[in-house]
């Protein structure tokens, strides 16, 4: 693979429509997988207590995975994650089908929690966090991943974004 083993590429006969499905299960206390940002456009519900979500190529979501035994958390997790195009490199994610472009990972539940909290900040600016620049949550994992604080996602930035995306081919 050119230099980039851990990426792989999506065969076409698997993603015939090109949705990225995400797998949620929700078990009161147990296991709740949920996505706390993203546009999907298709639900498929399994049971009472897990279903199915897709997004479109190049839409952005957070998948947040918690998970708790008899002797308290197991797992806490977030990823931030753009849906891929089909013959895209991808890079592999449990419960998302077939993967995507990880943009953010963090694992434990302060810096978990401290994710969540910048997404509510940008909330609170009008920005929805599906919208941000793909840059950013780069960023904020790098930030976060070397204990440091991230930099603040700003309007301005965002209108930029926008900008160029309205540019771009």
């Amino acid at each position: 693979m050119n230099g980039a083993p851990h990426l792989r590429r999506v065969p076409p006969a698997l993603l015939f429509d090109g949705l990225t499905r995400v797998e949620l299960t929700w078990i009161e206390k147990k296991i709740e997988y949920w996505v706390r940002f993203g546009q999907d456009v298709h639900e498929q519900i399994l049971d009472r207590r897990r279903r199915v979500v897709s997004f479109p190529p190049h839409s952005v979501f957070a998948f947040v995975r918690w998970a708790a035994n008899d002797f308290g958390t197991i797992i806490s997790r977030i990823d931030i994650v753009r849906a891929i195009s089909p013959g895209e490199p991808y890079q592999t994610l449990p419960f998302v089908r077939p993967g995507g472009d990880i943009l953010l990972r963090m694992d434990g539940w302060p810096k978990v929690e401290r994710v969540l909290q910048i997404v509510d900040a940008i909330e609170a600016i009008g920005i929805n966090p599906a919208e941000v620049s793909p840059h950013h949550w780069r960023h904020v994992h790098n930030r976060l991943a070397a204990g440091q604080e991230p930099r603040s996602y700003t309007v301005e930035q965002h209108r930029a974004i926008l900008l160029r995306r309205g540019v771009e081919p």
